[in-house]
């Protein structure tokens, strides 16, 4: 019986005749295919076997994947794989103080993807270093739950331009510094993608590549125990085919989950990965990862195969793209977004909880919950970061864990429905304007559509909307991780509710909080007197300072407990250390001498750029944030 080691040898050895032998000009490239290839070939092995292992094919389908993967490898761009190097050498190099993200549409925001590279200097003087575009592949028209139901991972959205220009966007990006993400939707495809029109058509190299039932039979025992995620547009978790079949459709009618029980459909997104690597791609939102896996009996989510298949995509891009990063994208139980963040699984992951308790405690002016999860649920492993923000092109679900609410003698239940009545200004005295998406009156379910700006009160020219839009991004910009900002927040755009006019958006209230950029509020975020350019000057002043304070880099977080309901603090940094604290009240507050005892008598306020007596207790204003260096 041959170990671990002479397994690997092995099989290495037997890619190598396949590949090299057969033609002798590949020898150069192998060389460093190899070197990869001994050191994460165990891991990719073990987590394969784990699901397909059984398979009388497994050495087989094995060596299919490496084969291409070496093949991708081999049209890796020298730039490319010198970025390989360097980031191996700088493991953790997301997590700098100099790291700020950005997420847009390419439509809305700049026209098409040309439009994105004539808005690198916009994006330079925001001061981003990460930019995060929409689904911009090719997908079906009309309703294609923006962009998430792909018909093609090798083609862009004509509208937006073609795969040569998503090349030359990455590489313009790259040269100005600035790291480009874009989604990897690999849960499902569209029903337009080539894999399920000749799955429809009877093909057997795709039959299994979906998930296909004669009858209402199993369709109906997996019903049993799996949740519904948009009720209003697609009830259950399944649709029928025009032949009477049923497919497995977990989001929408027209997005069909990929059969992971079959190594193939794992071999072919693979290769979809590699190749969008290659195109200058630096990192992946991983979306859905939740659901990747179906298991009879169970929710269908968060099953200890989705994490092995994610595990064995991250071996894959570590042995032919080393540099290619993943960002996951899970809004469950906190207990299990963690599991997806590891070296070598998800390396970043969104923060949705903090997102949420974010709003949780503007909405009650009580920091308990927040100040519970910076405590508990916020540290993370080395190499690894949270990816921090105020919105997203999402709902905002209160994904709190009832667990931790009741240590507070909060009702999780009776909670979320206060605040979603307090979104949607159903509340007396809400300063918020949002929009009920999937709104279910019998359950009580509900999740909140808006900008930022027109959840904090800038829509009805509430005096300290501002405050809050600086509150909610300080948080994000200094808390640990890599903060990122959903453009159109940085001018205070305001909801669009356009959107219902249009029949394919009328349905999905999100679409309030997609609006097209805003000219005239980007035309004027360079004078004062407008919501917009004041808004701008201080996010941009923000960032700058985060830039210059090392102690806000890197991911580690202590508490400081402030002893006033409504005041946030933690600790930044180690050797250079930064005291952060956050009002989130229309009322002022403050933290009392005896609290700030073990503190030097004054500290350094890089926001107001102000040195702060704290011998008689530290006053805040109301919404105020302060980042008090403790100078040497």
């Amino acid at each position: 019986m041959l170990n671990e080691q002479q397994q690997t040898q092995l099989l290495i050895s037997q890619v190598y005749q396949e590949i090299v032998l057969t033609d002798p000009a590949n020898e150069g490239d192998w060389l460093a295919f190899e070197r990869r290839l001994q050191r994460y070939l165990p891991a990719l092995t073990l987590e394969l076997s784990s699901v397909y292992g059984e398979r009388d094919d497994f050495l087989s389908f094995l060596k299919a994947l490496l084969t291409a993967a070496y093949h991708s490898w081999q049209a890796r761009s020298a730039a490319l794989k010198a970025q390989d190097t360097e980031h191996e050498q700088h493991p953790d190099w997301f997590s700098s103080e100099q790291m700020v993200g950005g997420v847009c549409y390419v439509d809305l925001f700049a026209g098409n993807l040309q439009g994105i590279i004539q808005k690198i200097p916009y994006f330079q003087e925001l001061g981003l270093t990460y930019l995060h575009l929409m689904p911009l592949f090719k997908c079906p028209e009309g309703q294609s739950d923006g962009g998430y139901a792909v018909s093609s991972y090798r083609e862009v959205n004509p509208a937006l331009g073609t795969i040569d220009d998503l090349q030359a966007v990455a590489a313009a990006l790259k040269a100005a510094g600035i790291t480009l993400v874009v989604d990897f939707i690999f849960n499902h495809t569209s029903n337009e993608h080539h894999w399920a029109q000749e799955a429809v058509k009877g093909n057997p190299n795709y039959q299994d590549f979906y998930y296909f039932f004669p009858d209402r039979r199993m369709p109906d025992a997996y019903d049993q125990t799996v949740r519904e995620i948009f009720p209003d547009q697609h009830p259950g978790a399944f649709s029928q085919l025009a032949d009477g079949r049923w497919v497995w459709t977990t989001f929408n009618s027209f997005q069909w989950d990929l059969n992971y029980s079959n190594p193939a459909t794992f071999t072919a997104m693979a290769e979809e990965m590699l190749f969008i690597a290659n195109l200058g791609v630096d990192i992946l939102r991983m979306d859905a990862v939740a659901f990747i896996w179906k298991q009879l009996g169970t929710d269908c989510e968060n099953l200890p195969q989705a994490h092995a298949l994610i595990r064995a995509f991250n071996a894959v891009a570590r042995i032919a793209a080393p540099s290619l990063l993943f960002k996951s994208e899970a809004i469950v139980h906190p207990d299990k977004v963690v599991q997806y963040i590891a070296p070598n699984e998800c390396q970043l992951s969104y923060n949705p909880l903090q997102m949420a308790l974010l709003w949780n405690s503007l909405a009650t002016r009580e920091v308990n919950l927040l100040q519970q999860a910076l405590e508990r649920r916020h540290n993370l492993p080395a190499q690894t970061a949270w990816v921090n923000y105020v919105r997203c092109h999402d709902d905002i679900g209160w994904t709190f864990a009832d667990e931790d609410a009741a240590e507070f003698g909060i009702n999780g239940f009776h909670h979320r429905q206060f605040l979603n009545q307090f979104y949607v200004n159903r509340f007396a005295g809400s300063f918020a304007r949002g929009v009920p998406f999937q709104d279910n009156p019998q359950t009580g379910d509900c999740r909140i559509s808006g900008m930022c700006a027109s959840l904090v009160g800038l829509e009805q020219h509430d005096p300290l909307a501002i405050d809050r839009i600086m509150l909610l991004h300080s948080v994000a910009l200094s808390s640990g991780g890599l903060p990122l900002i959903y453009l159109g927040d940085e001018v205070g755009s305001l909801n669009d509710y356009s959107f219902s006019a249009d029949p394919h958006k009328a349905n999905d209230s999100r679409w309030v909080h997609r609006p097209p950029a805003d000219l005239e509020r980007y035309a004027a975020r360079h004078d004062l007197a407008t919501d917009a350019g004041q808004v701008f000057k201080r996010l941009t002043d923000l960032i700058q300072i985060r830039k210059q304070t090392p102690a806000l880099g890197g991911t580690q977080l202590l508490s400081f407990n402030t002893k006033q309901p409504s005041v946030l603090g933690y600790w930044r940094g180690e050797a250079e250390r930064v005291l952060v604290l956050a009002n989130f009240s229309e009322q002022p507050s403050t933290v009392s001498a005896l609290t700030l005892s073990a503190l030097p008598e004054t500290l350094f306020d890089l926001i107001s750029q102000q040195r702060i007596s704290v011998i008689n207790g530290l006053p805040l204003k109301p919404y105020q944030v302060m980042w008090l260096q403790l100078e040497s």
